[in-house]
């Protein structure tokens, strides 16, 4: 629909209202570190903002009960941010598009292609969110001028939208995928304190993003229940992750609660900011990112549907059932944390976390990280240099909590590497020329 130009409309007037009411409201659920830099920034907005408000805003959306687990929120910030960053590229160029080869005219807007792309696609999944999201999309819109760039924008989200819509059909999300019943030694059940079943084992079953089966990805075998390194590790979170434990440290403690709800999201526009990132690498980090993070979910809960073993909980309560000697059972054993209501082995943190750092230094092309990550738990910031520090501390903090063994986080982070590796040499590449 054709408008006339003005520099004043009614609809510029109320959209720049409602961008600024908008920017104050996800100011306010980014974490302190974060929202200060925000601040600090003057008026223009950041090339990439349009790209760091659509996440921020996916993330309320499609957990606005907060019932959603990372892992299954992880999905949904694929899904934009892949429809995002094809709008851009189709416009500007620069990197070949995700499983597509729409473009658009250069004289459209990006950032009206990139806020329309996110709307369509979350309005598709989320339409209760119909109200917000039109809020949203005219603030966006608010900092394009009004005319035929505008327009063309608009008209390119929509159709790079729908085709992120139309190849997710039939992708598995939500489907029932059983997970049989089982008191053997080894095999995961439901844990305490609600003893709730693996629900989220349709992760295993949902259509990859990027790589082309997870089960090229999938380890072998978790240590045998009378094997020493079994042994090793059972003992080493049973003393550790005890929620009374004597001897994990203080600053374990702290690491161990750092890594339970991170601000991912916050991560990527913060390094989106201070490395001055443009529009177009901008919405290249986040798809980067979230889709091969996915991608590593979908690894890690393949090996846990395949290999189905049991959590430390069950394991050092039923130490005597395993067969080993060089373990004893505590009964009445709690950890420090709260286990997820799914198996052991792999652990999706670290494999995610494995994914993350690979994806960073491959994009970056540097080994160096410089990650400043927010835990919304935790209330605080850390910066990391380095993707082996972030790796240990994750592999640590798993451990430490708990509720993994350290074998299915050392061999979760090496999974989410190759996965990061595998899928950045066939995707998100450069344009020849």
């Amino acid at each position: 629909m054709q408008k006339a130009p003005t520099r004043s409309s009614p609809r510029r007037i109320l959209a720049t209202a409602v961008a600024l009411l908008g920017l104050a409201a996800v100011a306010a659920t980014v974490p302190a570190p974060v929202a200060r830099a925000t601040r600090a920034v003057p008026a223009a907005p950041a090339p990439g903002s349009v790209i760091a408000d659509w996440a921020r805003l996916t993330a309320q959306i499609v957990d606005s009960g907060g019932r959603l687990t990372p892992p299954e929120e992880a999905v949904w910030h694929a899904f934009v941010s892949a429809g995002m960053y094809n709008a851009v590229v189709g416009i500007e160029g620069r990197y070949e598009p995700y499983r597509w080869n729409g473009r658009a005219p250069r004289t459209a807007s990006p950032v009206a292609a990139a806020a329309t792309a996110a709307h369509d696609v979350l309005l598709h999944y989320f339409p209760q969110a119909t109200a917000r999201l039109r809020t949203a999309h005219a603030a966006s819109l608010a900092a394009v001028p009004d005319g035929p760039a505008e327009e063309a924008g608009v008209a390119f989200g929509r159709r790079a939208a729908a085709h992120i819509v139309a190849s997710r059909r039939g992708d598995g999300i939500g489907a029932p995928v059983p997970f049989p019943a089982s008191t053997a030694p080894g095999v995961w059940r439901p844990t305490p304190p609600d003893y709730r079943p693996f629900a989220t084992a349709w992760l295993a079953r949902l259509r990859p993003l990027l790589i082309d089966r997870p089960e090229r990805f999938r380890p072998g075998p978790p240590p045998p229940l009378t094997s020493s390194r079994y042994a090793a590790d059972l003992n080493e979170v049973k003393a550790y992750g005890a929620k009374d434990s004597p001897v994990r440290t203080p600053e374990q403690t702290a690491t161990a609660r750092f890594f339970t709800n991170l601000d991912l999201q916050g991560a990527l526009a913060d390094r989106a900011a201070r490395d001055g990132l443009d529009l177009v690498d901008t919405a290249r980090l986040f798809a980067a990112v979230n889709t091969v993070q996915t991608d590593a979910v979908i690894v890690a809960w393949d090996a846990k549907l395949h290999y189905g073993t049991w959590r430390p909980i069950t394991a050092i309560r039923e130490a005597d059932r395993d067969g080993n000697p060089r373990t004893r059972p505590d009964p009445a054993w709690e950890p420090l944390l709260e286990t997820p209501a799914h198996p052991d082995y792999l652990s999706g943190h670290t494999t995610t976390a494995g994914a993350l750092t690979r994806t960073l230094t491959l994009l970056s092309g540097s080994p160096d990280l410089d990650l400043r990550i927010t835990s919304i738990t935790a209330q605080e910031t850390r910066h990391y240099t380095s993707a082996r520090a972030y790796d240990r501390d994750c592999v640590d903090a798993r451990t430490w909590a708990g509720i993994h063994t350290r074998t299915a986080n050392t061999v979760g982070t090496r999974a989410g590497r190759q996965v990061a590796a595998w899928a950045l040499a066939r995707h998100f590449r450069p344009l020849d020329g």
